[in-house]
């Protein structure tokens, strides 16, 4: 499986998310500070080349955690993280979007992480139905951002295609983050339009949300049909479904089991027949 391009790295197309690193909720500590440090260094062992974090990750706690799991970094470790959000005390998701804002959480991003350059820092739009003088605003501090080598490329998450156009009117668009997934393909519209133009997107959700119960992708009985069929879990089957999509779909799988990151990292020697494709597929007709 050949690497793909993410800002100024060339990445292999499976890395690892550290949401699931801090305590339940992504609030506080970790349960075991030890196994979290363990995956994130057998991660590395195992390949992984792109680790996807945040600084409200915790808050505090994701980045923390890999600074002391693998700090000095590997040369082709490219750590991408996301502004535009915050977390209040009660662990509520909230705008963090004034440019300024956006300034002040890269830089809190390259303290926590110890590095000067981030591989690329995704600016995450929180409902915002479509371009705005505040997005153009927000996307003048990346590229200032970027201009004085703080990141090596500008990502977006959770946008629609009009916000793409529009921002690649402005600057060079390095990954896209959106959810997508077997039971949600909404965003096909934007992945499309990203392997149209060689742009890295890089699912969330590939596996359903984590706060939705019950689940619309690992609950589903053809996927479970399947997994039984080819002889891998669930969690294998749509996370190797979601590669297969295009050439440029990035998976960050996230994990505080060791065990866990061995099945994740292995997906990429699944292979459909034409059938269980069929069948997966029509999940989300």
């Amino acid at each position: 499986m050949d690497p793909f391009p993410l800002g100024r790295f060339s990445v292999a197309r499976i890395g690892f998310g550290a949401m699931q690193l801090p305590g339940p909720g992504v609030l506080g500590p970790p349960r075991d500070r030890d196994a979290a440090l363990a995956v994130l260094r057998r991660a590395v062992e195992l390949g992984v080349d792109h680790i996807d974090t945040a600084q409200f990750y915790g808050p505090d706690v994701a980045n923390e955690l890999i600074r002391e799991a693998l700090h000095p970094y590997p040369e082709n470790l490219a750590l991408v993280s996301k502004v535009g959000t915050r977390r209040d005390d009660t662990g509520a998701w909230l705008p963090a979007a004034e440019p300024a804002e956006l300034r002040r959480d890269i830089e809190a991003n390259l303290r926590s992480l110890g590095v000067d350059q981030l591989a690329v820092v995704n600016l995450r739009l929180m409902d915002s139905d479509e371009p705005d003088q505040l997005i153009d605003d927000q996307l003048s501090a990346m590229i200032a951002a970027r201009d004085d080598g703080l990141i090596g490329g500008i990502g977006l998450s959770d946008i629609k295609r009009e916000h793409l156009l529009h921002a690649l009117e402005r600057t060079e668009i390095a990954c896209v983050q959106n959810a997508f997934n077997l039971a949600d393909r909404s965003s096909a519209p934007v992945l499309e339009e990203c392997a149209t133009r060689g742009i890295a997107f890089v699912p969330f959700f590939p596996l359903g949300s984590a706060f939705a119960q019950p689940n619309p992708v690992l609950g589903n009985e053809l996927l479970r049909r399947a997994a039984v069929r080819l002889g891998h879990t669930t969690v294998q089957i749509a996370l190797a479904w979601t590669l297969s999509v295009a050439p440029n779909v990035l998976l960050i799988p996230g994990t505080s089991s060791v065990g866990h990151l061995e099945e994740n990292l292995a997906v990429a020697d699944i292979d459909f027949d034409d059938e269980t494709l069929k069948e997966l597929n029509a999940i989300g007709a």
